[in-house]
């Protein structure tokens, strides 16, 4: 290894969103010029492109935090759209939830109450209904607006089932390249400083309870890099780095797919925002299928009700067909992450088919279908479906992580948030939120008993 990889400032485990994001604001807002960014794959490329790319400030509680997070993320992201002349291609068409269920119409809205009051936005009970823009990111309202008229609802979106009863539009909210942004953070990093290793951390050494020196492979080749600041931002990865460090993170991992599929038929606008079913959904089979999958154990399941939470979102620019498809039904919970990462073999027509419940020109594919791509990776996560980002009890180390399938948006606030622990600087107000010290709270482990893991999550 080159002499000048001898010593560094602070070593960063993992170039995914969160390491170059760390990076950035270590070296371009504190001034720190000797990071290390180590990774033994191309960066951003593991976990960070597997998401829908979304962003969103529309959190459930407990408290506030997690909007406010997200909130001063996307303030940082509309700053660097700003600057970068909007290159990574940030919108604000918003989340549209739908649902075809009066009752969960009810709980829906009463869930759209609390959400607002938690981030100050308004709800609106829209009349009239104003579609949002396609394109762009500026001046669009912020809050949400809930239809209650399914008439609206279908003179807005046509292609969306009749059934549909209730659709809430959360406004600030939308999608943007995650290769694209990270791409930008990392130029700008290494243009500061910031040196790029294609390298595999095996070991971190401490002594007196003080990072003192990690190990790297590169090749055949391991060499001590000298350093008194560590940073564990490995994804789905983190759990068995933070091991290294004898800090034992109470975090999983989730296996997420996600379709590209192509919509020639235009069945979808292309000016759709993200869209989400918010009901728990039948697979449409005809009686003789019925039939045939009930007299096997192993196709006896497609049967079951599968959860809410199918979502969809057009895909490129113009020209592209490509639509977006994720839906959650049963994820694979491991420790242990595993690649590559394999879907069941029906994956794709049980999504196709779970789509018709709310789009139901989406049938026509059932017959006649071109060859998706299937993608996906490991939502990192938390019991409580928040991240770590805080100082870990050995000196010198941190944790960004457990950022399960909302690290693109999340990234920017989050390495603020990192930066300053690292560089003792004034921490927000939500900090205590995403610190370790939160389990040791009676007062939070009560409310971990009743807390949903899915919270928040699409």
């Amino acid at each position: 290894m080159n002499m000048k990889f001898q010593s560094a400032d602070v070593v960063i485990c993992g170039a995914g969103i969160a390491g170059v994001a760390a990076a950035y604001y270590l070296a371009l807002h504190h001034g720190i010029r000797e990071v290390l960014l180590v990774d033994e794959r191309a960066p951003l490329t593991l976990t960070s492109d597997k998401s829908s790319e979304g962003y969103r400030n529309w959190w459930p509680g407990p408290g506030k935090a997690m909007v406010q997070l997200m909130d001063r993320s996307i303030d940082l992201l509309e700053e660097l759209a700003g600057e970068y002349g909007n290159s990574f291609h940030m919108n604000r068409r918003g989340y549209v939830y739908l649902t075809g269920d009066p009752a969960r119409a009810s709980s829906m809205q009463e869930d759209a109450v609390e959400i607002a009051r938690l981030g100050n936005d308004p709800l609106r009970f829209a009349e009239p209904y104003t579609l949002s823009p396609s394109q762009g990111y500026r001046d669009q309202p912020v809050g949400a607006d809930l239809v209650l008229d399914p008439a609206v609802i279908q003179a807005a979106f046509p292609f969306i089932t009749t059934d549909a009863v209730a659709m809430l539009h959360a406004r600030r909210c939308g999608w943007l390249s995650a290769q694209q942004l990270g791409m930008i953070l990392l130029e700008e990093a290494r243009e500061a400083g910031v040196r790029l290793l294609n390298g595999r951390i095996t070991g971190v050494t401490i002594k007196s309870n003080r990072v003192e020196s990690v190990v790297i492979k590169t090749g055949n080749h391991s060499s001590r890099i000298v350093t008194r600041t560590f940073i564990n931002a490995a994804g789905p990865l983190v759990k068995q780095v933070g091991a290294w460090l004898g800090v034992d993170l109470p975090v999983y991992n989730e296996l997420h797919g996600k379709i590209a599929f192509e919509d020639s038929l235009n069945v979808i606008p292309r000016d759709a925002p993200l869209m989400i079913w918010n009901d728990p959904i039948n697979l449409a089979w005809s009686e003789e299928e019925r039939e045939e999958l009930a007299m096997f154990e192993e196709t006896a399941w497609l049967l079951d009700e599968f959860p809410a939470g199918l979502h969809f979102r057009p895909e490129g620019g113009a020209g592209s067909q490509t639509l977006l498809l994720l839906w959650p039904y049963h994820t694979k919970i491991l420790e242990q992450p595993v690649w590559p990462v394999q879907f069941e073999p029906e994956f794709v027509e049980i999504v196709v088919r779970g789509l018709t419940r709310m789009v139901p020109g989406m049938a026509v594919y059932l017959e006649r279908m071109s060859r998706p791509y299937v993608d996906g990776g490991y939502y990192c996560k938390t019991q409580e479906n928040r991240p770590l980002i805080c100082p870990v009890p050995v000196s010198g180390a941190y944790v960004f992580g457990a950022l399960s399938g909302y690290g693109i948006m999340a990234a920017l606030a989050g390495a603020e948030l990192l930066s300053a622990y690292v560089s003792d600087s004034d921490i927000p107000s939500y900090a205590p939120a995403f610190h370790l010290s939160r389990y040791d709270d009676p007062a939070y482990q009560i409310l971990l008993r009743d807390w949903d893991a899915k919270a928040g999550q699409l």
